[in-house]
């Protein structure tokens, strides 16, 4: 009798709690509500559209800002009071294929493309007007006229010119990989801070400043 109230007293060896695995959250809950917002993320995609005449008009609105009037994909009108115009081939194409897209913010990050412009020829005089106003302000490149003097310290070129901008100084590193010939003869410079300097016509530099330059062509 006390052998048999031994044993139930013991504990039954599988009297085990399950084991519970911690809840994970969805890889798509971006409500942070438990759910998987996949469609959600779908539905806030915008689809590039192509920019026509037919579908886009643009004009310069407050603060010398462009804004947008199109009729999207859905056939539905929109407006957006601001938007930024780029070139996709500035160098080889630059009035041709332009991405029309909504402005860059820290909230947001980096705009989404709204459409792309196949041909600037396409739109009237004044719209194209337009266009090239804000794509010089973007893709402001001075045109050097006269090479002053080009001095080597340290690895780096320091570069003296006068430009259709007026008398600049900048720095130039590895010039043989940041000076180019394009195809129509034109030679572009960039330096190391971004900035892009243009000579059109090469052969109509002054014979010193022609010197200067042709060891790096």
């Amino acid at each position: 009798m006390a052998e048999q109230e031994k044993k139930q007293a013991q504990p039954a060896k599988n009297d085990k709690k399950p084991e519970t695995k911690p809840q994970t959250k969805p890889k798509n809950d971006i409500l942070g509500d438990g759910s998987d917002d996949g469609d959600l993320i779908l539905e806030n995609q915008r689809v590039s559209i192509p920019l026509t005449p037919e579908n886009a008009t643009f004009k310069r609105s407050g603060g010398d800002l462009v804004s947008l009037d199109i009729i999207n994909d859905k056939g539905e009108p929109e407006s957006f009071e601001r938007v930024v115009i780029l070139r996709s081939f500035p160098v080889t194409n630059p009035d041709e294929f332009l991405s029309v897209r909504e402005p860059d913010s820290r909230k947001q990050g980096r705009g989404k493309e709204i459409g792309m412009i196949r041909y600037m020829k396409d739109f009237d005089e004044e719209t194209q007007k337009l266009f090239l106003e804000e794509l010089d302000r973007r893709y402001f490149t001075p045109e050097i006229k006269k090479i002053m003097s080009v001095k080597d310290k340290f690895g780096y070129l320091y570069w003296d010119v006068v430009t259709t901008a007026g008398h600049v100084t900048f720095v130039l590193n590895n010039p043989f990989s940041n000076i180019r010939i394009l195809e129509d003869g034109r030679i572009l410079i960039n330096d190391i801070d971004g900035n892009v300097f243009q000579i059109l016509e090469p052969s109509k530099l002054d014979a010193a400043s022609l010197k200067k330059i042709e060891i790096y062509l």
